[in-house]
């Protein structure tokens, strides 16, 4: 039997709305639904089994900023969902899993503060994904506004010994720019951490969700999807096909 793949719709919030962003910019801003919530279920309907969640002012401000919202999100859809930007406390953590979410993304904190990683690790294990954004490799941290000198890949293998079991990667220089992921570093963080990975970022085709889904027995789980399904250069319903067919 061969590995699973999941397509992870994304959802961008900023001041409660779900917006995208080019590269991280916060001045390059396009907002596509006034209520996520709407989005949220818009997915569901087309076949989604998971949502993803990105608190872009939480990621900014380093503390959660949405929680209304989505909480909301979590709420409605009965398809699990997970939520990153600006988790920083074991009680950010608690909060959002009593809201229903299902799994909590940690981005900055994997590099700033890791007895709390190691803390919520050990106590919530498979609910804690970590979510490792990189500009040619290394690590970069608050909102992709500073870039660490911790090489992606050495974070993931000793996180991996400390009980991560899924990470979330995106090459930075790919998010929002339609070009495709980076396929080679995906794969290459899977094989190195022995771990569940989720691409991130520039997946613009359904050609792209067929290239990651191909790695499906070799850990990479799946893909997040933004812009693409925003603009209508990806169908959902036919990324989830592909999905199938592929990792199947």
């Amino acid at each position: 039997m061969s590995a699973a793949f999941t397509i992870y719709p994304a959802i961008d919030i900023r001041g409660g709305k779900c917006v995208r962003l080019v590269q991280g910019d916060y001045g390059q801003e396009t907002v596509y639904n006034e209520h996520p919530a709407e989005v949220a279920l818009k997915w569901k309907a087309e076949g989604a089994s998971w949502i993803h969640l990105v608190d872009l002012d939480g990621a900014k401000e380093g503390k959660p900023i949405n929680d209304a919202v989505i909480g909301e999100i979590a709420q409605s859809v009965d398809i699990p969902v997970q939520v990153g930007g600006g988790l920083r406390t074991e009680a950010d953590v608690e909060r959002l899993l009593e809201l229903g979410v299902r799994r909590v993304i940690l981005g900055t904190a994997a590099i700033e503060d890791r007895v709390f990683v190691q803390n919520v690790l050990k106590r919530y294990g498979s609910q804690i994904a970590i979510g490792l954004d990189a500009r040619n490799g290394y690590v970069a941290t608050r909102g992709w506004l500073e870039t660490s000198n911790v090489r992606a890949v050495d974070l993931a293998q000793e996180l991996a010994g400390e009980g991560a079991e899924t990470f979330i990667f995106t090459d930075i220089s790919r998010d929002g720019m339609m070009q495709g992921p980076n396929v080679e570093a995906i794969v290459e963080l899977a094989r190195t951490s022995g771990q569940q990975v989720i691409a991130s970022g520039g997946v613009s085709s359904l050609a792209d969700v067929e290239a990651l889904a191909a790695f499906a027995n070799e850990g990479v789980s799946g893909a997040i999807i933004g812009k693409a399904l925003y603009t209508g250069a990806v169908d959902l319903s036919q990324a989830l096909n592909v999905s199938v067919v592929q990792g199947s």
